[in-house]
């Protein structure tokens, strides 16, 4: 058929083209109107995950070893917080917490519980925006005929409680991950410190014995006393040497005063032999100069051992103390930039936008019949004649 043919098809039965979309409209608005059921769609807007450290460990500061020990980092992105409310460990907090069993009524007991999360799965939905804000939304629908019934504002509160309770579910989680996390920690971190704490302890000893055999209390001192001692004797034996050959030359070599001089400076050099290369003497507590390079090493290398395992012990302490606090603290993980509150109007169904859409299709669907029809009786009378 031509365009002609097809417009003076539709120009012929347009009463019956009138008749038929206005019937369907009518129709098709009772229907809506009365009997379709009505979704109520409710959303709550969540902050991005911080990934600055909480508690004592943004306090702080960076010097500790929690970076090491983490299993997953900070917390994550928005994108795992999406994952998470998408869960089924989430899904089922929400429908015991909500009693969504009795809402679906769902009869085979066997098999209530995950027949619930399919039939949730499908009323929910999760989008992340590019600034990371998690958008989570979810649509109930009511029953038939339930437009003049108090069944639309249940259904409308139960999309927000059930909207909420996502966020305190996905909360519930992530705290028990995060304090399941650092429980694990802890419990490292203890076996760590009681390493540690032994080998500060053996460190500690060996210090005590190694000073005790090398009479090193104070190396520094002790070698500058001894020094200063040294120089003292050293002095008196010039002294003493310079009166003995002074007066040896008027002098018998059996004088008292000789051989009173004589004693003295052999005291006085079997003094410094002592100080500058004695034997060990435990009332001694000047070292052998002959020995100080060698004791100083040894005495620095424990000493630096020593402050490296205290390093360590003083670390570990700090991060177990912040785990431990992690571990029992309950505080809220999830910041909510709205919460979702029952939605003013319906979702579904648009009453004047579905039945004017209804409206055209049955126009289109009566058109087309018509033109079908009519063509079909030309080619009739075509063959007959």
């Amino acid at each position: 058929m031509t365009y002609h043919e097809i417009l003076n098809a539709l120009l012929i039965n347009w009463k019956k083209i009138i008749k038929f979309s206005f019937s369907v409209a009518v129709f098709l608005f009772l229907i809506l109107l009365f009997i379709y059921p009505i979704t109520y769609s409710t959303s709550v807007s969540i902050l991005p995950p911080n990934d600055q450290p909480q508690g004592l460990s943004g306090l702080l500061g960076t010097s500790d070893v929690s970076p090491l020990l983490s299993l997953t980092g900070n917390g994550g992105d928005s994108q795992l917080y999406a994952e998470i409310l998408k869960s089924r460990s989430a899904k089922e907090i929400v429908i015991n917490k909500c009693g969504l069993i009795n809402f679906f009524e769902i009869d085979d007991t066997n098999s209530q519980l995950q027949q619930a999360v399919k039939e949730l799965s499908d009323k929910i939905f999760v989008d992340v925006t590019k600034e990371g804000i998690i958008i989570f939304s979810t649509k109930f629908s009511t029953g038939l005929f339930a437009r003049f019934s108090s069944a639309r504002d249940s259904v409308n509160n139960l999309s927000a409680f059930v909207s909420n309770t996502f966020v305190e579910a996905l909360d519930e989680i992530n705290r028990e991950k995060m304090n399941s996390r650092a429980k694990k920690t802890r419990k490292y971190l203890e076996i760590q410190l009681q390493l540690t704490k032994l080998e500060l302890d053996s460190l500690e000893n060996e210090l005590k014995i190694f000073q005790e055999r090398n009479k090193a209390i104070s190396l520094p001192a002790q070698i500058e006393a001894a020094i200063v001692n040294a120089a003292e004797v050293k002095s008196q034996i010039i002294l003493a040497e310079i009166q003995l050959n002074s007066i040896s030359q008027n002098m018998q070599s059996n004088n008292q005063s000789i051989l009173s001089l004589e004693n003295k400076l052999k005291v006085l050099k079997s003094k410094y032999s002592d100080l500058v290369g004695r034997e060990d003497d435990e009332k001694d507590y000047f070292p052998k100069f002959a020995d100080v390079p060698e004791i100083s090493y040894e005495l620095v290398k424990i000493k630096r051992n020593l402050e490296v395992q205290n390093q360590v012990y003083l670390l570990l302490q700090k991060q177990y103390f912040t785990e431990k606090i992690q571990e029992n603290k309950d505080i809220p993980t999830i910041q909510v930039l709205d919460k979702a509150i029952p939605a003013l109007k319906p979702t579904s169904p648009r009453l004047l936008f579905h039945t004017f859409v209804g409206t055209v299709f049955a126009f289109l669907l009566i058109s087309t019949i018509i033109v079908f029809i009519e063509n079909k009786q030309k080619n009739m009378m075509s063959k007959s004649k």
